[in-house]
């Protein structure tokens, strides 16, 4: 694992899969300026990490991240903000290859949200909140927190979450469609593990392809997407995972692949 002292720390809790821990207890995880920098440079390493097929992303066992660092933004001009550049900073996080799970428990509100629903699957604890209160501070969420979240649980959520500020259980997040699954806070470290663990021991070609073809047919006409997912899944008929994959199959074994 990284320094504790860090901001945010690296660890292995399974083979070919990385957990990065938000590590700012004292201020509720709250996003500063030098911990998104560091989620920024640790997904960029993470990408590009052959070791590397699944990655976690959590708070820890009591809160994933309670919003932005107020004290970084009050008094600050509209061009401070702007050229603060927060879509380049958090662009590795967005488009990371890579699955990514993030385990929730606790407050998940503002950016700590819109950091969440960067994750491609969301394992959330029952004490686990969601919200975008920016509101209630006079502004609105800036790092996607209309966009994502509209298209995760519709407009009528979406615009109920964003012009109230009002927290959401696990268990409304789940109905909605934001998070992917509810289990025990004290469940949540070790669910995202054998998830992760799970994902990592598949073809990491195929995860990929899969992740790709997901995100990029959302925004597309279906026969678009369509066309996408049948090229995706034609590649992969070149890979030695493919191969692998089938052989073990008919073999009655556990496949073995390589991410050829």
């Amino acid at each position: 694992m990284t320094d504790a002292n860090a901001v945010l720390l690296l660890d292995r809790p399974a083979p070919q899969v990385a957990r990065l821990t938000l590590n700012r207890p004292d201020v509720t995880n709250a996003l500063s300026l030098e911990l998104q920098a560091a989620l920024s440079a640790r997904f960029s390493e993470l990408a590009a990490d052959p070791q590397t097929r699944c990655i976690i992303l959590t708070g820890g066992d009591r809160v994933f991240a309670a919003g932005g660092d107020i004290s970084s933004m009050a008094g600050v001009g509209p061009i401070d903000i702007l050229q603060r550049h927060t879509e380049r900073v958090w662009a590795p996080i967005q488009q990371c290859p890579k699955p990514v799970i993030a385990a929730v428990c606790g407050y998940a509100y503002g950016g700590g949200c819109e950091l969440a629903m960067h994750a491609d699957i969301i394992i959330a604890g029952r004490g686990a909140r969601f919200s975008q209160p920016e509101i209630r501070i006079g502004i609105m969420p800036g790092i996607g927190g209309t966009q994502r979240l509209v298209r995760a649980v519709g407009k009528a959520k979406a615009m109920q979450m964003a012009l109230t500020g009002r927290p959401i259980s696990a268990e409304e997040a789940c109905i909605a469609g934001l998070v992917s699954e509810v289990v025990d806070d004290e469940l949540v470290a070790d669910t995202a593990v054998q998830q992760a663990s799970l994902i990592a021991a598949m073809s990491p070609l195929a995860a990929e392809q899969i992740k790709e073809v997901i995100l990029a047919g959302m925004d597309a006409s279906l026969e678009a997407a369509l066309a996408m997912e049948r090229k995706a899944n034609a590649l992969l008929f070149a890979a030695e995972d493919q191969k692998e994959g089938m052989q073990a199959f008919l073999e009655k074994r556990r496949p073995v692949f390589v991410g050829r």
